[in-house]
């Protein structure tokens, strides 16, 4: 019974996680953002192509994508299902990884959609807060540095996976290994998902980021 609630609440998460709040809101101000700048449904490209405004909003949803159901299962779904405590750490692993993949390839836009960075930032949060606040850092400033979006998302993800094993071996967080090593995997998915945009760094082709008046 509990693995059947469990194949029943992960597949809700798919769903919340797959809600393209992107291309809501590019339809929102009458474009399909599919069809627009970089043709991703993330924050960035709504940002480049709507304005700053929605942008904000697109990243703050996304964000929001990503925290709640980690929260809502961290908070109560152990208690209501009788979750071993032992157990819960897996299951909190396997929410952000659903909820991040329902961003990525969301079913309502045929598996099509952003970078995960907004998702699986607010998924992070709630499992390596201080963390997140260090990557948000090292964001804004390679961001202002460069002017460049996707080297400040590569660095940053990998400063997160950093700072989250600093912080644990330093006893600010109780992490299992296992956590750890999924903070990991989850920045080196997110590097993996800009391997376009290595390349035309490397290649000096990449666009810096020009604010929408």
């Amino acid at each position: 019974m509990l693995l059947i609630h469990l194949i029943i609440l992960f597949v809700i998460v798919y769903l919340f996680g797959s809600i393209p709040w992107g291309f809501i809101l590019g339809k929102l101000n009458g474009i399909d953002i599919r069809e627009h700048g970089s043709c991703s449904t993330g924050a960035t490209n709504v940002t480049r192509t709507v304005g700053k405004r929605w942008g904000i909003t697109c990243f703050v949803l996304d964000f929001l994508k990503g925290c709640i159901p980690v929260i809502c299962f961290k908070t109560f779904i152990p208690g209501l299902f009788n979750i071993p405590e032992n157990f819960c750490g897996i299951v909190v692993i396997i929410v952000i990884l659903i909820t991040v993949v329902g961003h990525i390839y969301p079913i309502y836009l045929k598996f099509k959609g952003g970078k995960g960075i907004a998702t699986g930032t607010g998924a992070l949060v709630a499992i390596t807060p201080l963390a997140i606040v260090c990557g948000l850092i090292v964001w804004v400033i390679i961001f202002k540095l460069s002017r460049y979006v996707s080297l400040a998302s590569i660095i940053a993800a990998l400063a997160v996976a950093v700072f989250t094993i600093i912080f644990s071996a330093a006893g600010y967080y109780t992490m299992p290994i296992s956590n750890q090593i999924f903070v990991i995997f989850l920045a080196l998915f997110a590097i993996y998902k800009h391997s376009s945009n290595i390349k035309r760094l490397l290649s000096g082709t990449e666009n810096r980021f020009e604010k929408k008046k």
